[in-house]
Parts: structure tokens; sequence; C-alpha cells
């Protein structure tokens, strides 16, 4: 039986949302003047963060408003298993944290864009740093803040009773005054704090929502979903779901697929978080701490979650039962996890509704002050005014962090649910991937090859995008496979045959990273620096130890959750190995440094 009736806020539930709030923005009057000295300490704090600070401040950005939502859409749908979706970009961000981060921070550039103009030459170098500035600071980087913006508006509208439009001014108006104020270095320690009131939050949903009558405990969650959406592989025996939601994101999908948070290679606000980092070994160390809190601390909540919202809402229909004032446009699988939310008691329901809103700022501000860094540094500073004082260009990103919300709370009203916008954001990007790992270590990767990549990535999808529009119906993994395909001949074909950077721009990028492999040969021996201090073995063999270390943790936690105390103690033998045989890999690294 469903219960019905609204949510009830109790003083108590108000007084910790308000002091969640005033704590937050603490940072920001503490930060604002050191914000406004120049675009290094507005942008990455000054390139003096320790490593806690950016693998909590990764996770934190991650963490928002959509993601459990997302989570709840993806078991509500299929099980469990689908989740492989995002848990696959787990190879991706361990390798980011052992071939890609130390390259990183030792390009010293301000923004990942930069990267362009010190690792291509000519006009095209420079047309791709302006055109990606305004691809990604504005149109990318708004749709994902308008995906977060949906949820926190479907959020509102079920635990508040607002409309979408009062949420969005709402959020608009504290984000706005945040991001615009404190820079980046108020950013980083808002994170700190939001990310702890964010995740006590999401413990409290799970354990209340298992302790409802009709759940019954883990016990009785466990005895009572289907044993299909509980398994943590897909049921091979549909193979069009196993090769969907297991297959080719293990095989294809996480190399090939642009994605923020798990660019391959490294990117955006994870690029801004390295380059913002005190030294290399501090970025390597924070974003290996990202990738165990993202993948390993934070999905079995959620998941519980999304089981239990099985049980008590088994259908949509008994949603809007539930909540017969909710606007029933916003009616999705994805809505589920904030309908659970009605079973908090008082207090806990302020904290989760502090933590939510936690949650949403410490993603919106990020992208915010990324995309900002974008438009201003590497578009406006870059190409229409060079030249000006640091104090104009941090108030111009000030200016442009409000332009940048009001058109993402805009573009919100475009979409309709959690999976939708995850689904638009990787069809965007998808066949880009391996160019990104490739143009470290191979130096005859030009910038016309990224604008080929580029171009034919957008053409192949609006083509599918059109096909779907007029009635053709193409499945999702046909549609990645030819744009995969099609993107990756396309870009190796014009690397092979544009011309490269020219040899100045190839040495200084040499000498100035240094990247290990074969792929720099010719480079490297006419190069007047030492050589690399990577070894491409060894960061091979800290990659598979990290994947392991972390699926280890992930899966060894879901076998406890569901009592299978065998396969717990096995992936608890191979959590413990392969951590200390990753210890060892990162001890090798500062010695060979």
């Amino acid at each position: 039986m469903v219960l019905k009736g609204p949510f009830h806020f109790a003083t108590l539930d108000w007084v910790i949302i308000g002091a969640s709030i005033a704590v937050s923005f603490l940072p920001a009057l503490f930060f604002w003047k050191r914000a406004s000295t120049n675009t290094s300490e507005f942008f990455t704090s000054g390139r003096a963060a320790p490593w806690w600070l950016v693998g909590i401040s990764m996770v934190a950005t991650t963490f928002s408003t959509d993601t459990p939502n997302l989570v709840t859409n993806m078991v509500r749908d299929r099980g469990v298993a689908e989740n492989w979706l995002w848990w696959s970009f787990l190879l991706t961000g361990m390798m980011t944290v052992f071939f890609y981060a130390r390259l990183w921070r030792r390009s010293g550039v301000l923004t990942d864009l930069e990267f362009y103009e010190i690792r291509y030459s000519g006009k095209a170098a420079r047309v791709l740093r302006g055109f990606r500035a305004v691809y990604l600071g504005l149109l990318f980087n708004c749709v994902i803040m308008a995906t977060v913006n949906l949820a926190a508006a479907k959020i509102g509208n079920v635990v508040l009773g607002w409309p979408m439009g009062r949420t969005l001014v709402v959020c608009a108006a504290m984000t706005i005054f945040f991001a615009s104020v404190s820079g980046l270095w108020g950013v980083l320690v808002t994170d700190t704090i939001q990310f702890g009131i964010t995740m006590t939050g999401t413990f409290a949903v799970a354990y209340f929502a298992l302790a409802q009558p009709e759940v019954g405990g883990m016990a009785g969650l466990l005895a009572k979903v289907p044993p299909k959406t509980l398994a943590l592989l897909p049921d091979f025996g549909d193979w069009t779901v196993a090769a969907t939601v297991f297959v080719i994101p293990l095989t294809l999908q996480w190399w090939s697929v642009w994605y923020p948070g798990a660019e391959p290679g490294g990117g955006s606000y994870i690029a801004q978080r390295m380059l913002a980092s005190k030294s290399e070994k501090d970025a390597v160390v924070g974003t290996l701490l990202f990738n165990v809190m993202h993948y390993a601390l934070r999905p079995w909540p959620w998941i519980i979650v999304a089981l239990a919202s099985t049980i008590i809402y088994p259908q949509l229909s008994d949603i809007a039962a539930a909540f017969p004032e909710m606007n029933r446009s916003l009616l999705g699988n994805d809505i589920a996890y904030p309908a659970m939310m009605r079973f908090l008691p008082t207090g806990f329901l302020g904290l989760v509704v502090a933590g939510t809103l936690a949650a949403y700022r410490s993603t919106i501000e990020t992208h915010l002050n990324w995309g900002t860094s974008y438009l201003v540094h590497d578009f406006y500073r870059r190409f229409l005014r060079p030249g000006l004082t640091e104090k104009h260009y941090v108030l111009a990103g000030r200016l442009t962090t409000a332009a940048l919300m009001i058109f993402a709370a805009l573009l919100t009203y475009a979409l309709g649910t959690a999976r939708e916008a995850f689904d638009i954001i990787l069809s965007i990007g998808a066949g880009t991937g391996l160019l990104y790992l490739l143009r470290w270590f191979w130096w005859r990767v030009s910038a016309w090859s990224e604008i080929a990549a580029m171009a034919s990535s957008f053409i192949v999808a609006l083509a599918f995008f059109v096909a779907r529009k007029m009635g053709f119906e193409v499945a999702s993994t046909v549609s990645l496979l030819v744009t995969v395909g099609v993107t990756t001949a396309v870009w190796v074909t014009t690397t092979l045959l544009a011309p490269p950077a020219d040899d100045a721009t190839l040495m200084r990028f040499y000498e100035l990273v240094r990247p290990a492999g074969p792929g720099w040969k010719p480079i490297a021996a006419r190069a007047e620096s030492s050589a690399s201090p990577d070894s491409l073995p060894q960061a091979l063999l800290g990659w598979m130890l990290g994947c392991a270390f972390v699926y280890a943790a992930l899966f060894g936690t879901g076998s406890l959750l569901y009592g299978r105390m065998p396969q717990f103690w096995m992936w608890l033998a191979l959590f413990v190995l392969s951590g200390l045989g990753m210890l060892k890999v990162l001890r090798g690294f500062w010695t060979a440094a």
C-alpha cells in the first residue's frame, strides 16, 4: 500500500537546512579577496591545492542531484547491472591516474584548452582552442548543468511542491553569488564541507528506505526484489541487453566516448583540479582518491534506495498517486529517488534536503567556474580582448558566471529525464576518446586530427538524430558502433595525411611534458632534456591494479550486503592484494621522478 500525503517540515528541519546554507557560504566570503587577485587564483586556486582537497572536490562535483536520480532510473529500468554503463568508466578514470595526471600537471596550463596551443601549432590550433572554448564552455557545459537543474526541479516539485520556475530561480541566485565571488578556492573548500553533508544524507535515505515495513530491511529487500533485478551482471540469455549494458561499455564505450568526469586522458573539471594541485604527486593521489570514492563508496546507498523504490512504488502510477500535486510532466523512473525521501523523520528530512542542495551546488558551482574559465581565458582573453588587467578578466569571469547559469536554467525546460540527458551527452562525444588518449603519446596527432574527430562525430550523431525523428528505429548500440567506427577512421586518416605541428612546437612540448613511450621517438632523439621519468609498463601495471582494487571494493560491498560471504572473502582478498601492489607502483613513480 502506498501512503499519501505531502512532506512535513518541522522547525528543526528548516534550522538544519538554513545552517547548512550559512556554513557553506563562509568560504565564499573568506576567499573573495584572494579570488579577486588574478585569474590564476580565480580558476586554478593558485596551483596550491593538496591531494585530499583535490580528490574530495572531484567526487563532490560528480555527486549531484541528477546522479542518484540517474542510478535509480537505471535500476528501475533494467536492474543493478545497468550501472555498468557508468561503472565501465572506472577504466578511464584509472588511466587518468596512472598515465595522464603527471603529464597534465607538468604542462602548467591554466585550462585544459590552453593545451592546444602548446601541443599544436598554426591557425588550426588557435581555431580549435577558440571553438572548443565556446562549444564546451557554453553549449556542452550548459546541457550538463541543465540535467542537474532538471533533477533539482523534480526534487523541489516532489519534496517542496515548488514549480520548476521557482526552484530554478532560488538555485540560480545562490550558485551565481557563490561561484562568482569565491573562485576555485571557495569551490574546493565548500565541496569538502558539502560532500560530508551529502554523504550523511545519502546513507540516511538508504537506512530509512530499508526500515519501511513494506521493505522489511535488507533481508526483506533481497526476498522481494526479483533476482534478475539484483544481479550484478546482465542476463546473457538476452544478448541485446547484455551487449548494451555490459559488453560494449567494457570493450568500446570507456575509451571511445568523451563524458564529463570520465574523459579519456582527463579533461574539463578533472583536468582543472589536477592543474590546481600543488605538485604532480598531489595530482596523482587526488585523482586516485576521487576514483575510489566515486566508484566504491557512493553507489550502494543509491542502489538500495532504488531497489526499495521498486517495492514501495512498483509503477509510476504509484508515485503519481502518492504525490497528487506533482507536475505530471516531470514523472519518470528517475523521480522515484526523491519520492523515497518522504519516509525520513524530522531532522533527517532537513539533513537530506540540505545534502541534496549541497550536492546540487557543488556540481553547478564547479561547472560555472570551469565553463567560465573556457569562455573568459580561452576565448575572450585570447581572441577578443587580450592584454587587459587581471581585475578586468576576473570581473568578466563573474559576469559570465551569471550568464551561464541563466542560459542553463532556460535550457532545463527542453529536457525530460536523467537517462535521456545521459544518452545525449554520450552521443555528442562518441568516437573522439581514442584521440584524447593518443595525443599525449604520438607526435603525429595534430589540431587537424581533433577538428576532423569533432566534425565527423557531430555529423554522424546528427544523422542518427534526424533518422530517429523521421521514424527510423536505430538501436543505441548500433549508432554508437557506427559513430565510433566512422569517427576513428576519419581522424586517423587525417592524422596520417595532414601536416603535424611544426618542429619547434613539438620540441617545446616534449621538453615540457616529457611523455614516455615510442610515439615521440623522432622528437626525443633531438631533445636536449633528459629522457622521460615515466615508465609505460609501470603505469599499465598500476592501471590494472587500481581497477582491480576499486572493483573489488565495489563488488565486495555488494556481496556483503547480499549475504554472499564466499564471494565477499574472495573480493576482500583481491582488494588487499591489489591495494598493496598499487601502493608499490605509486612509490616507484616518485622514486623514478
